[in-house]
């Protein structure tokens, strides 16, 4: 006994008109300043300087954030805008100013990035740059507390 079976295709149209946009949303940077406390503090950053975490006047972190665009391409383009804003040249791409009492980022100091996928990298501010440096560790000064320029 043989059975004959039967295939259907089903095809279907989508109106890509109708649908929505498939490219993702702009990434955000967002970068965490540590002020470099230590002695010598201006002549680069060592990973025993001990390091104080920037924030707003309520001792709340200040997290800069940078949405990904033809300016901010990657870590070290987040890391050079970050260092722009905490030299008072302008907002983060959110409105928010550098602190007024804080003293500006310098060689020294160290910038925290999370990028879009999570990926986080510390960099220390060179004379010219960046470079990339291991978690610091020796973190004084937290939340609350005002650091002003020793220059």
């Amino acid at each position: 006994m043989t059975t004959a079976l039967h295939r259907h295709t089903v095809t279907a149209r989508i109106n890509t008109t109708d649908a929505v946009d498939p490219a993702p949303a702009p990434g955000v940077y967002t970068a965490t300043v540590f002020i470099n406390t230590g002695r010598r503090n201006f002549d680069g950053y060592q990973h025993h300087h001990p390091l104080a975490e920037v924030t707003h006047p309520d001792g709340s972190p200040l997290r800069l954030t940078f949405h990904a665009s033809p300016r901010i391409k990657d870590h070290e383009d987040a890391a050079d805008a970050a260092y722009t804003v905490g030299n008072h040249q302008g907002p983060d791409d959110n409105g928010q100013m550098w602190p007024d009492d804080v003293r500006s980022v310098s060689t020294g100091d160290v910038i925290k990035v999370t990028c879009p996928d999570h990926w986080i990298i510390y960099l220390s501010v060179d004379p010219c740059g960046f470079s990339p440096v291991p978690e610091p560790t020796t973190l004084v000064g937290l939340a609350g507390t005002r650091h002003t320029s020793r220059h």
